[in-house]
C-alpha cells in the first residue's frame, strides 16, 4: 500500500551503484535530498503585452547526501570517493521501499565529496551527484 499522509525521513532512501540496476543504500545515511530544476529561457516579444514570457528549458538536477563514515558498509565514503576519483558514472534511485511509491531513477556522476572528522564526534561525509541524462519515476 502507498504511503499516504506526512512519513518520517528514515523512509526515503538514496541508493546509487556504478551498475545499473545494482543500487545500493548509501551505508549510515543520515539525509539525502533531490533538487530538479526547469531553465525557463525568455520568450517575451512585442506581442506579450508588457508581460514576460518563458518557454520550458533544459531540465537538470543534483541529488546532495550526507551520513556516518563505516568503512564496512556496502557504500560508504572510500566507495563514492572511488567513483569520483574514477570519473564513473552511477546510476541512482531515490524513494521509499513501500509498495505503490513513487521512485525516481537516473544516472549522474559524484561532483563533490567530503570526509570530516571533528575531535570526540563520529566521522561524517557528504557529498552530491550532477544529474545526466533523463529521470525517470517507477512504482514499486
Amino acid at each position: 500500500m502507498a504511503t499516504s499522509g506526512v512519513f518520517n525521513g528514515t523512509d526515503l532512501i538514496l541508493k546509487f551503484h556504478s551498475t545499473d540496476g545494482s543500487e545500493v543504500a548509501v551505508g549510515h545515511s543520515t539525509s539525502a535530498s533531490l533538487s530538479l530544476s526547469n531553465d525557463l529561457p525568455e520568450a517575451t516579444t512585442k506581442t506579450s503585452a508588457g508581460f514576460a514570457e518563458h518557454i520550458a528549458g533544459v531540465i537538470s538536477g543534483e541529488i546532495s547526501f550526507e551520513g556516518l563514515v563505516a568503512y564496512n558498509d556496502s557504500n560508504n565514503a572510500i566507495e563514492s570517493a572511488d567513483y569520483l576519483l574514477g570519473r564513473t558514472k552511477v546510476f541512482w534511485s531515490f524513494g521509499t521501499a513501500e509498495t505503490g511509491d513513487a521512485v525516481y531513477n537516473g544516472a549522474g556522476f559524484i561532483n563533490n565529496l567530503e570526509m570530516s572528522a571533528e575531535m570526540e564526534s563520529p566521522v561524517s561525509f557528504s557529498g552530491s551527484i550532477t544529474v545526466t541524462g533523463a529521470i525517470t519515476k517507477t512504482t514499486n
